[in-house]
């Protein structure tokens, strides 16, 4: 029997008779597939897409399997023509069950958990109870220590407080003495929660003889004398998770001012590369540049194809998840080749547009197309901070995270080596420029090391500091030039920053392997769709990458229409960075730029 749902996809598509008891289209002409299989639970969603890709998508061709795809595993809103309206409290599921929230049209993590920080804070001191701020277990988390000895105070101020407006309040923690309150919030696609995870958790302490006793561990002190002086201190004396001049102030213990050994304290800055392969001015550039080196045509396909340039409008929403889950990001810098997205704000202080031109200089060969050869002069950006994140545009940030998740507090940078081999055969005229460089990168290391690096590094922020790129530049010099002077990809090329840094780092002692939480998906591949919704649905990764090496001209709108549901699904919130009404297509980068901000760096290992 055919599955009625999918009359439009395929007719003799059959199902597990358990899954089409689940999922069948109801008698209202009305609903659509894609509400469905939206409103369907997710097991038995995941079962029939994996069918799917068993019994369906193999039977057809290459370009309709992305567009199938899609309509299995559709991404977003269950009723994205009917958002809900500001300040009206709705069902919602966060990766730790369902629960109710307010909509809201801009929030964050650090808004939300200040928020119910703020709210328990003033409702203590309006109850006229002593407290203390302590820092988080948890980045998003904040906490306050209370007298147990006013827990019964406290328990009936704090339901109060939750109950006036949709709030949840929770016991937990040893013997029931820890309580979590928080006012979740959601966009009006209720896609994004901010609920649980930013409570404010209130820990009742009890007093000891001459100390105070905490119900359990914290990252700086469970004991604390009695005496121990009341100060007042900023927002990052508790934490990492926050903007690093935050000068809000709360009351805490002089003991949660110290800092610990772990903590990272030396600013941290990011560079992301963007191009718009679409601007008509630059694809003129291009083809002018093909036309000078015919050299092109003889390497891999992949050192000039389309999709190396393609703009899905990725770095809008990256940059959506660098201001949502890394406060901490001291400034950004944005590499073009003199183009600027219509809708970033040149205006804002932390960020700044660098073109290829100010970072050339008389080296190397502009107008250039080649990454490595743009990765290979990042560390020369005016004000860059001694450690950085190096992010393509289609990296993205899952979740939460904090500098240590990069960089040691002594000023290490980690690397992510991935599961993927580099290929031991010598280098040859069929591989693709990343595996060339890969072997190139290989090659240098074994001659100065006798070391041979056999893996490749995932799809993550690079960690990457000026001073050992700027070593790596010196002490390879031709290597480098000859990469920074190839306007396409070439066979010679090394690849800086996403390989050749991590190895020489670590061999020099100024790097350390680092586990991230990762995800990659290839957007040719048309199990990307389960993987998508999987991600929109746990948001358990720290970073994740949209990748598309090579896909035919037909894929292209079914990729771009895949990344329009899913982006704006995870990072609903507009970030500081973007103009409330964008200008008019890609513009020129301003000229001249203004001023690079810069502050003095502390000494590092």
């Amino acid at each position: 029997m055919a599955y009625t749902a999918l009359n439009g996809i395929d007719r003799n598509f059959t199902l597990d008779r358990r899954v089409k008891a689940r999922v069948v289209r109801r008698k209202d002409d009305g609903v659509t597939l894609r509400r469905i299989l939206l409103l369907t639970p997710w097991p038995i969603r995941r079962r029939v897409f994996q069918a799917a890709q068993r019994r369906l998508l193999p039977r057809m061709t290459p370009e309709r399997r992305l567009r199938v795809a899609r309509r299995l595993m559709p991404l977003g809103p269950a009723r994205p023509d009917r958002p809900a309206t500001t300040g009206r409290v709705i069902r919602v599921r966060d990766p730790h069950g369902p629960l109710r929230a307010r909509v809201v049209t801009r929030a964050d993590p650090v808004q939300a958990r200040r928020a119910n920080l703020d709210r328990v804070a003033q409702a203590l001191d309006s109850a006229g109870v002593d407290w203390f701020r302590i820092p988080g277990r948890r980045p998003t988390s904040t906490a306050v220590a209370v007298p147990e000895s006013d827990r019964d105070l406290v328990l009936r101020v704090l339901a109060g407080l939750a109950g006036r407006d949709h709030g949840m309040l929770r016991r937990g923690g040893p013997q029931g003495r820890v309580a979590a309150v928080c006012w979740p919030v959601t966009d009006p696609g209720g896609n994004l929660v901010l609920g649980p995870d930013h409570a404010c958790e209130v820990e009742f302490w009890r007093a000891e003889r001459t100390h105070l006793v905490a119900p359990r561990r914290n990252p700086v002190a469970d004991r604390i004398p009695a005496g121990d002086p009341v100060v007042s201190a900023a927002e990052p004396a508790f934490g990492a998770f926050c903007a690093p001049d935050d000068v809000t102030a709360y009351r805490t213990r002089r003991t949660f001012t110290t800092v610990d050994p772990d903590r990272v304290e030396f600013p941290v800055d990011v560079v992301y590369t963007w191009v718009d392969g679409a601007d008509p001015a630059w694809q003129r550039r291009k083809a002018r540049a093909l036309a000078d080196n015919p050299w092109v045509g003889g390497t891999h396909r992949q050192a000039a194809n389309d999709a190396r340039w393609t703009s899905r409008d990725e770095l809008r929403y990256s940059m959506r998840a660098l201001h949502c889950f890394a406060p901490w990001v001291r400034h950004v810098y944005l590499v073009t080749d003199d183009q600027v997205p219509s809708w970033l704000d040149l205006g804002h202080p932390r960020l700044t547009v660098i073109g290829h031109r100010e970072i050339f200089g008389d080296t190397g060969a502009l107008p250039t197309f080649n990454s490595q050869a743009i990765e290979s002069r990042l560390h020369r950006i005016p004000g860059l901070a001694e450690h950085f994140l190096y992010l393509n545009d289609d990296v993205i940030l899952g979740r939460p995270v904090t500098p240590d998740l990069f960089f040691t507090a002594g000023g290490l940078i980690k690397f992510f080596p991935s599961p993927a081999l580099v290929d031991p055969a010598p280098r040859g005229p069929g591989d693709r420029p990343a595996d060339s460089a890969a072997k190139n990168n290989r090659r240098l290391i074994l001659e100065t090391f006798g070391r041979v690096p056999s893996r490749k590094m995932m799809h993550t922020p690079h960690p990457s500091r000026r001073s050992v790129l700027a070593e790596i530049e010196s002490r390879f010099a031709e290597p480098v030039r000859s990469t920074a002077g190839h306007q396409f990809r070439h066979p010679d090329d090394v690849s800086l920053l996403s390989s050749l840094q991590q190895y020489y780092a670590y061999l020099t002692g100024r790097a350390t392997p680092g586990r991230i939480r990762h995800r990659y998906a290839d957007l040719a591949d048309p199990g990307t769709a389960l993987k998508l919704a999987g991600l929109l649905r746990s948001r358990d990764a720290d970073a994740f990458c949209l990748n598309d090496v090579e896909s035919r001209d037909a894929a292209v709108a079914e990729q771009r229409a895949l990344l329009g549901d899913f982006l704006p699904a995870y990072l609903p919130f507009p970030s500081p960075f973007e103009l409330c009404e964008p200008r008019a297509g890609t513009v020129p980068a301003p000229q001249p730029r203004r001023p690079v901000r810069t502050v003095a760096l502390p000494p590092v290992a």
